[in-house]
């Protein structure tokens, strides 16, 4: 049988063990999980439309929808009347953005599912919610996509400032955060419409992510100061190709509104920040990627979501001292991690989050992925990319632990049991996919259960499968 630590790496670290994965992991888990963190990451291969053709086809179609609205009586249009009065926004949710929602979710779901390399999927994941954007702000739902796939999946195994760089200038997060259309109180674009009696304002959204979230933490030190300082030194980051005051640069793609862009020198941090456009925002997210307090907040939150979630202080000061003496380095980051005792500990302690839970069901049973299945994230309470605010989906089991989250899990569980009970085997599949960690009063109820049916919804409802 194999050993506890394929076990851990395979269910704790990665997404849930696949039949035979446990076997290739065999008695060296630790050096195969080194080996992968140290490698590249794995390469997209499907054909997906990027943030830059989405956003210039949406663009497209507000611009042909409001000139079919503007056109005189009696223009002939290839529209019916009735089509014509919908909304341009609804058109672009309908047409642009909601399919290719579907299409980016249904192909995170098939590589979560058919990767060898479950632990590189599980951190691309991690990060991903670390620099979250939530799709229930409609105006992300087609971009969000490829932001995991342009801005975070490069840099899941290279160095957090270019991460964090190309987060933030991702169309997704830049829409997201409102800083669009963010113009410093004494830029070029504000002076211009005070002599018109208009008011400019500065957006605060994005400088408060990035050091509450991002970066620092909650209790990183900074002040309000700060935020508004980041903010300012971030106005002009905006994106190309649009209309008006906002044209310029490539379509859907980010780009520096000089004249939004608030002049001068600033302080953050008690660091000062000469005037250098879009270089002085380059500069100072770079040095927020290294400041002590973001490698502890990366720490803990890394040590939460694989250890526990009250994580050992041994671990997090490790794991931060890791991080800041290789600048940044991710991989060398993880390294930390798997070398602490504590994160091979059993028995697996972590409750798994909805999307684990099916994660690891479909890896354990290699069920062809379907986009009818999408569906089954939002039903047990985690739809894709929907954490319903920029600070993710939470880590904390109480979030998820319920007694109505876990009816619906075993509500499922019994479905899927009386589909793919019959003709599997469960008992098999728990020594499979659990090891040595498969609790011998779980395999005695698996083993006195009535039917096939019965035997694999109480592996899916075991202890053991339930956490990770």
């Amino acid at each position: 049988m194999p050993g506890t630590d394929a076990t851990v790496a395979a269910n704790r670290f990665g997404l849930g063990a696949a039949p035979g994965e446990l076997a290739a992991l065999g008695d060296d888990a630790r050096l195969a999980l080194r080996a992968q963190v140290h490698g590249a990451p794995p390469l997209i291969v499907e054909d997906l439309p990027s943030s830059q053709q989405l956003l210039a086809a949406a663009l497209a179609q507000r611009a042909a929808s409001t000139e079919a609205d503007d056109a005189p009586p009696g223009t002939s249009s290839p529209e019916s009347p009735a089509r014509a009065r919908i909304a341009p926004a609804a058109r672009v949710l309908r047409g642009i953005y909601l399919p290719a929602y579907n299409a980016d979710a249904l192909a995170r779901f098939h590589r979560a599912v058919t990767t060898p390399q479950g632990s590189l999927e599980r951190l691309l994941q991690f990060c991903s919610n670390h620099c979250a954007v939530s799709v229930d702000k409609l105006v992300v739902l087609g971009p969000e996509g490829p932001m995991e796939r342009d801005a975070i999946r490069p840099h899941v195994l290279g160095n957090f400032a270019d991460m964090l760089l190309a987060a933030t200038r991702h169309p997704a997060m830049l829409l997201y955060l409102d800083n669009v259309q963010s113009i410093g109180p004494a830029s070029v674009a504000a002076v211009r419409a005070g002599r018109r009696g208009r008011t400019q304002g500065l957006n605060e959204n994005l400088g408060r992510e990035i050091l509450e979230l991002h970066t620092l933490g909650v209790q990183g030190g900074y002040t309000q100061q700060d935020v508004r300082e980041l903010a300012t030194i971030l106005s002009g980051w905006s994106l190309g190709g649009q209309q008006g005051r906002l044209r310029g640069g490539q379509t859907g793609q980010f780009h520096f509104h000089a004249a939004f862009h608030e002049p001068g020198a600033r302080t953050l941090l008690g660091r000062r920040y000469a005037e250098a456009g879009v270089e002085q925002g380059e500069r100072a997210l770079r040095d927020l990627a290294l400041h002590p307090a973001t490698a502890r907040h990366l720490a803990t939150k890394l040590a939460r979501h694989f250890i526990a979630d009250d994580p050992p202080a041994v671990v997090i000061e490790a794991v931060a001292a890791a991080y800041l003496r290789h600048a940044g380095d991710l991989p060398s980051t993880y390294a930390a991690l798997l070398d602490a005792k504590q994160a091979w500990a059993t028995p697996l302690s972590k409750f798994k989050t909805p999307a684990d839970y099916l994660h690891s069901a479909w890896r354990a049973l290699q069920l062809p992925v379907a986009a009818k299945d999408l569906r089954l994230f939002e039903q047990l309470g985690q739809r894709t990319w929907q954490p319903g605010s920029p600070a993710g989906w939470s880590d904390q089991s109480d979030h998820w632990d319920g007694a109505a989250a876990l009816m619906k899990r075993l509500e499922w569980a019994q479905q899927l049991g009386a589909t793919q009970g019959p003709r599997r085997d469960a008992a098999q599949l728990a020594r499979l996919t659990l090891g040595p960690l498969w609790s011998p009063s779980s395999a005695q109820a698996v083993a006195r259960a009535q039917d096939g049916a019965q035997a694999l919804t109480l592996w899916l409802a075991s202890p053991q499968f339930m956490r990770r």
